[in-house]
């Protein structure tokens, strides 16, 4: 049954069907042909996978990252990147790196964030710091998905949701390999911009009394994922109850503090929100309902005994999965390969000794890397029609981002401390535990 399940899904996916649709369709069989549960319990599914309170968490961050890119944050945000990172070789591709790292903590979406920096910064970088077009859609889509890292991802929230794992740890766990990540897509852009003669966007450096004057303009943007941060690590509040605060604050500083926030924007806010929303909770009302058409005909145990058949070696498991998420990251879009892949291969990672929270900053990255390779990737294909950018000269511009991010990934599971470094607990157990066996 598991293999007329995944048959069908790639069936409905070649001919073109959304993604949602997909997994709905692909679950029938198990509750209309095999008789092993009415169909009534598949609509109870669907409902009851909107019925969580960490759910809450989505849709908060959401409207409150619509609104804070509706409050002029955003250009105060390029101006303070651009005095931090204009003077270096290829001076307009490390100003999108570093404000990917800045609006990660806004959006919380890669392709939102490759989508907008295409548009304000893709026809600067071509017409004026001598970047192709390839190279400047590689840059960009590449350092969109330092965001699957940063507070708040939606990526993570939609992993710990589906995994039961803490959303507030993640969002901690982000922060050092999402600052690591934007390290080395800056060393990479600088060393191809060096090579290729890609001009800087300053002529000179910033004096300090640029970067202060800047840094204050957009310190209300700044303090946001700050804020994050510090509630989750003093325990202040919940991912659901920061998101909640976080709406409040976006409306605050958008009505009282820059005061660009007026009613027409406001609208637009809600209208991208409830779109945005409402895409993602269809994939995870579908996706639970297929997720529990794969439990029932033991989907995690028999993918647990493929595994563990081909080899029992901790390391060796992790790059089959690892392998497994890169795949099906080109055909599937993110948030339907977190809430369907990764509730199955998870119980065998964990079952190999690994800790979630290492596991969930992988699992989630990697995904997002499976956005900028054909034939489905959602980055790739925003960046490049925006841009007009044939999918062949993308990929060719991009080897030298694919080879950062294969350091950087390696880096990250070699030095599980990097992930685990909001709990040092968690660190040393799992330094001191036996290879093969469980940790915490």
């Amino acid at each position: 049954m598991l293999l007329l399940i995944a048959v069908l899904f790639a069936l409905f996916l070649l001919l073109g069907l959304p993604v949602a649709f997909a997994l709905i369709l692909a679950s029938i069989p198990v509750f209309v042909v095999t008789g092993t549960m009415p169909p009534t319990v598949a609509i109870q599914k669907m409902v009851t996978a909107t019925q969580s309170f960490p759910l809450l968490a989505v849709p908060f961050f959401i409207f409150a990252g619509n609104l804070m890119n509706a409050t002029g944050i955003t250009e105060r945000l390029i101006r303070f990147a651009r005095l931090l990172t204009g003077w270096l070789a290829g001076g307009l591709g490390q100003v999108s790196i570093v404000l990917s790292l800045m609006m990660g903590g806004i959006s919380g979406s890669a392709v939102a964030d490759a989508s907008m920096e295409a548009r304000l910064l893709g026809p600067s970088m071509i017409a004026k710091g001598g970047y192709s077009k390839s190279a400047a859609a590689a840059v960009l889509a590449f350092g969109s998905i330092i965001t699957a890292t940063i507070p708040p991802s939606i990526g993570l929230i939609l992993f710990g949701f589906i995994n039961e794992v803490s959303i507030g740890r993640l969002f901690l766990a982000g922060v050092v390999p999402g600052i690591l990540l934007t390290l080395t897509l800056m060393l990479v852009s600088w060393i191809v911009a060096t090579r290729n003669g890609y001009l800087p966007d300053l002529a000179e450096l910033p004096t300090s009394r640029q970067l202060w004057s800047s840094f204050k303009e957009s310190i209300w943007a700044l303090a946001f994922p700050v804020i994050l941060i510090v509630g989750f690590r003093f325990g202040i509040f919940t991912a659901t109850e920061a998101g909640a605060f976080l709406v409040f604050y976006a409306l605050f500083v958008g009505f009282f503090v820059y005061r660009e926030l007026t009613p027409a924007k406001l609208y637009d806010a809600v209208k991208g929100s409830v779109t945005d929303l409402g895409m993602v909770m269809l994939l995870i009302m579908m996706a639970a309902v297929l997720g529990y058409a794969v439990t029932i005909e033991r989907g995690p145990q028999q993918v647990a005994s493929l595994v563990t058949s081909l080899t029992e070696d901790p390391l060796f498991i992790l790059v089959l999965v690892l392998l497994l998420l890169l795949v099906s990251g080109m055909f599937l879009e993110g948030a339907a390969n977190i809430l369907l892949v990764t509730p199955i291969v998870l119980p065998v990672l964990v079952h190999a000794g690994y800790d979630p929270i290492h596991m969930g900053i992988l699992m989630v990255t990697l995904i997002n890397i499976g956005g900028l390779t054909p034939p489905v990737g959602v980055i790739m294909f925003t960046v490049c029609g925006i841009l007009n950018v044939k999918t062949g000269a993308f990929a060719k511009a991009s080897i030298p981002y694919f080879v950062g991010l294969l350091v950087f990934l390696a880096i990250l599971i070699a030095i599980p401390a990097l992930s685990l470094s909001s709990r040092p607990s968690d660190v040393n157990a799992w330094y001191s535990a036996p290879r093969g066996r469980s940790r915490p």
